[in-house]
């Protein structure tokens, strides 16, 4: 019986670890905690499994040293670096048609905000 309860929480924790971090990395390239997120997926994984812990602590070396050579660099890197970001930002929430539900609840006119998928 212990057997079959530790098989079940262990199969539960990589579900769940596994959901948080897939949920993480498609939040990565949006403002927010989406490498927190990413980060506390493999946090719940460590609990049961040691190669989640390893990644864990690779990953956030690699973070650091990410942001330690995003530092170093001038500030037009930096800036370009943001407006990748933003581009990434506005161009998800053309394709999710976010700017053609206002132009329809508005009446606004303009066709090209319309998203090709909706």
């Amino acid at each position: 019986m212990d057997k079959i309860i530790t098989h079940s929480k262990r199969t539960l924790i990589a579900i769940l670890g596994g959901l948080v971090v897939v949920l993480g990395l498609i939040m990565v390239p949006y403002p927010g905690p989406g490498w927190l997120v990413v980060f506390g997926g493999l946090a719940i994984l460590s609990t049961e499994f040691t190669w989640a812990h390893n990644l864990l602590n690779k990953a956030k070396g690699y973070y650091g040293a990410y942001e330690v050579w995003v530092a170093k660099k001038p500030a037009i890197l930096r800036a370009l670096i943001w407006m990748a970001t933003a581009l990434v930002v506005v161009a998800t929430v053309w394709l999710l048609n976010a700017f053609g539900l206002i132009n329809n609840w508005f009446n606004l006119g303009l066709d090209w905000v319309e998203s090709p998928l909706f």
